[in-house]
Parts: C-alpha cells; structure tokens; sequence
C-alpha cells in the first residue's frame, strides 16, 4: 500500500510539471496564485490549499490527462444490462478506459488541451471523488482507491510548495516529451530533466 501510494503520487506530480513546462502561461498563473495568497515571508502550509484553487485545477486536469492508472481494474456484471445500447450478460469481465472517458470530445471541450481554467469555470462542479462519472482518476462505487484523500492532498501541497520556492525550466529548448509506457501505471518514459533557481529568502533553504 505504501508503495502503490508514493508510485502514484509521484507519477501525478511528474505528469504536472510536464504538462506546466509546455504551458508557460498556466506556470506563471499558478505561481501569482502562490504570491497573492502566501506571498514570499513564508513557506505553504497544508492549510494554504483551501485558498489556493488553480492548484487545486491543475492537480484535476493533470489527472484527467494524463490518468496514473489509464484503465481501472476490472469489474464483473452481476447481473444483465444495458449500457449505451450494448447488452452486457450477467458475469462479463468489464474494464474502464479511463484515457478514453477522460478526453471524449462530447463531453470535454479542446479535450486534449491541458486547460486547468475549465475546472473553475464549465467543469467547476466536476469532482475527481467518484461522484462524476466523466471524471474517475481514482474510481468509483465500494472499491474506489482508498488512498484518495491521502493522495489529492499530499499532490496538491508538494506541488504548491515546489511552484513557490523554486522557478522551475526545461533542461532543453523544445517541448517536454509527452510520452507514456504501456502498463498499469501511466509512467513517462523519458526522465523529467528540468533547471531550478530559487524563489525565496535564502534562510528558507537551510
């Protein structure tokens, strides 16, 4: 458990450098967030995240696009139905594409564009806690992943404290590369190579 908990965890906030590197203007909007609600006298509390809801947005967005588990594990019919016009008999093995349910083009709008500001405005409601079905990072029902809160919470503050401490850059002059492994984990295939250059007071480092 412990391990399956700092896996996911660290491929989430991975995948949300990535993605704020090929979006510059999100990175800096996410930092003048950080300085307008903890300024730079001190350093992000976990109490800070409440106030703090454009990281709260990219934490969803990154999950959107960029899911750790792209398919849930499986789940058996227990009894016969219908879903989408598809008959589905009592005892059929079923799988959820959550890549595919994540990016439908009839229900996200620009779905491939990594756009945090849709969770503040069209998607606002829209919660990653198994209530929305569009929106399923962790599952849903009895087995939803029982390291949600844990989870959303320890993403949310390491990615405000790092944006509020460090300026962060591509190690390279082009675009992070985007791409995933094949497996049960959405891991990025190439390393994250990235220059750091501090924010703050230097006696916050010490």
């Amino acid at each position: 458990m412990m391990l399956g908990g700092s896996d996911t965890t660290t491929v989430t906030l991975t995948w949300a450098l990535c993605l704020l590197l090929n979006n510059q203007h999100t990175l800096k909007r996410a930092q003048e967030e950080l300085d307008n609600h903890i300024g730079k006298e001190r350093l992000v509390n976990e109490s800070d995240i409440e106030k703090l809801v454009y990281i709260q947005a990219i934490i969803k967005e990154t999950l959107r696009l960029q899911p750790v588990t792209p398919l849930l594990p499986p789940r058996e019919s227990v009894e016969d139905c219908t879903v989408a016009g598809y008959h589905i008999p009592v005892g059929t093995r079923l799988i959820v594409n959550l890549w595919k349910l994540h990016r439908d083009p009839r229900v996200w709008i620009d779905p491939l564009e990594f756009r945090p500001e849709r969770f503040l405005l069209e998607h606002k409601e829209v919660d990653v806690r198994g209530k929305h079905f569009e929106l399923l990072p962790f599952g849903v029902g009895r087995r939803i992943c029982p390291g949600i809160t844990f989870g959303l919470r320890v993403s949310q503050l390491a990615l405000a404290s790092f944006l509020h401490e460090f300026e962060v850059e591509n190690f390279v002059d082009k675009a992070v590369d985007m791409t995933g492994s094949f497996g049960t984990t959405n891991m990025k295939v190439t390393p994250l190579e990235v220059l750091l250059k501090p924010r703050l007071s230097p006696h916050f480092y010490a």
